[in-house]
C-alpha cells in the first residue's frame, strides 16, 4: 500500500502572539508540523506497519519547509516533496490547485491530509483535493483500518460516528482525536537526513499565475470582543421563571 500524506509547516501557536494593526505578530518566530497532518503521518505509519507499503509526504512552502518534512521523515516516512513556493497568501483552492497537479503525475492508493491547519483552520484543502482529483473521500476520520483493498474509515459525524468503506484510490481527510503522533526517536532522526527529498518548483507542475491567483484573501485580524455579562434574576421561583420567559420572547427571540 503506497500512501501519500500533505503536510503543512505552520506558526507554533503556543508561543505569545499579538494584533497589531490588523496583522498577527508573533514575539518567537516558530514554525513546526501542523497537529493534524502529525496525526495523518502516524495513522498511514500505522496502515503501513500492519499490512506493508510505503509512506511519503508532500509539502508546500519556503525552504524552511525542509525541516518539517524531516521531521515526519524521522517519524518513519520513506521520502519527501517539496514544492518550493512562496505561499503566503494562497487560500485553500490555490493550495488544492498546486497538490492536484502534483498527483496528476503520480498515483497512490491513498491521500491523507490533516482535517484542517492550525493557523486558518479553514479544514478546505482536503475536500477540494479530492473533488480536483475525482476521488471519493471521507473527511474528519478518527479511525483507520485496511480490509479487502479498502479502507474502512471511523469519521466523527454531527449526531455520532459513522463507519464508512472506502474504494481506493481514495482521500481522507484526519482529525487530531484518532490518535497521539510518535515522538521521533534518535536513530529516527538520524536516519531522517539519509532519506531523500525530491524538490519542484512551480513550473516543474505546469501551473500558471493564473491558477496561483488566490480567490479569498483575508484582510485583517481582530481581538474576539469581551462576551456580555450576563443576568442574574432574583426572586419567588415563579416570578423567575416568569421574567426569564419574558426576557427569552421578547429581548432573546428564542420562543
Amino acid at each position: 500500500m503506497n500512501l501519500c500524506v500533505c503536510i503543512k509547516q505552520v506558526p507554533d501557536i503556543q508561543a505569545p502572539f499579538r494584533i497589531v494593526e490588523g496583522r498577527l505578530q508573533f514575539d518567537v518566530e516558530r514554525h513546526v508540523l501542523n497537529a493534524y497532518d502529525a496525526s495523518a503521518v502516524e495513522g498511514a505509519l500505522q496502515l503501513v506497519e500492519q499490512h506493508g507499503g510505503t509512506v511519503e509526504v508532500v509539502a508546500i512552502g519556503p525552504a524552511s519547509v525542509a525541516e518539517t518534512i524531516r521531521k515526519a521523515l524521522a517519524m518513519g516516512a520513506a521520502r519527501g516533496y517539496h514544492i518550493e513556493a512562496d505561499a503566503s497568501g494562497w487560500d485553500s483552492a490555490t493550495v488544492a490547485t498546486v497538490l492536484a497537479a502534483f498527483f496528476q503525475e503520480r498515483r497512490y492508493d491513498a491521500i491523507f491530509t490533516g482535517k484542517q491547519a492550525q493557523d486558518t483552520d479553514a479544514g478546505l484543502t482536503g475536500t477540494m483535493l479530492a473533488e480536483l482529483l475525482g476521488l471519493p473521500y471521507v473527511s474528519n476520520a478518527v479511525g483507520l483500518a485496511y480490509e479487502a483493498d479498502r479502507l474502512v474509515v471511523t469519521r466523527q459525524g454531527d449526531a455520532g460516528r459513522e463507519i464508512i468503506e472506502l474504494t481506493l484510490p481514495g482521500l481522507v481527510t484526519i482529525s487530531n482525536d484518532m490518535n497521539d503522533p510518535r515522538i521521533p526517536s534518535i536513530r529516527g532522526i538520524m536516519q531522517a537526513r539519509r532519506k531523500p527529498i525530491e524538490r519542484l518548483t512551480l513550473s516543474d507542475l505546469g501551473l500558471t499565475p493564473e491558477q496561483l491567483r488566490p480567490r479569498t484573501h483575508v484582510t485583517g485580524y481582530r481581538p474576539i470582543p469581551p462576551r456580555t455579562p450576563g443576568r442574574k434574576l432574583e426572586g419567588e421561583p415563579a416570578e423567575v421563571v416568569r421574567e426569564l420567559v419574558r426576557l427569552l420572547r421578547e429581548e432573546a427571540r428564542v420562543l
